[in-house]
């Protein structure tokens, strides 16, 4: 994907959902399971990203978020690079044992991206839908 349209899939108002994620993921044959990282004191949803067996025992073990990057193929220890480290509180199961909760302290907040005064947005959830009745969703105008 090219720098313009990175920018506008994260920046833009127009949808652009994939929905071949998950297929995707399968067609690599990753072992993962979803982790919803959410916030441990506002329990604001701050990512979705996914888990193999070694992201979770680093994870427990380091006391920080890592993941498998699905794109990258790799263990993702989340704020390496940015600084966003994602401090683990505790882990969560599901009842189906098929996805996990991480519940995190995120004092530089979670997401990669940036608001319009520079700073790292707290949550990669910034943007809602608004109503439509075509089949060409955008997002409102007011961001989260």
């Amino acid at each position: 994907m090219n720098q313009d349209a990175h920018h506008e899939l994260e920046e833009g108002l127009r949808l652009q959902l994939d929905f071949q994620k998950l297929s995707a993921i399968s067609r690599h044959q990753n072992a993962v399971v979803p982790v919803v990282v959410q916030d441990m004191e506002s329990r604001e949803v701050l990512i979705l990203a996914y888990a193999n067996a070694e992201a979770l025992s680093e994870s427990l073990r380091q006391k920080k978020a890592v993941f498998w990057s699905t794109s990258r193929q790799e263990l993702w220890v989340k704020g390496a690079t940015s600084g966003s480290a994602l401090e683990l509180v505790e882990v969560r199961v599901n009842c189906e044992q098929n996805s996990l909760l991480y519940l995190v302290r995120a004092p530089r907040g979670a997401c990669h991206t940036k608001d319009g005064t520079g700073s790292y947005r707290h949550s990669c959830y910034y943007r809602s839908l608004g109503e439509s009745t075509t089949a060409d969703l955008c997002f409102t105008a007011e961001r989260i």
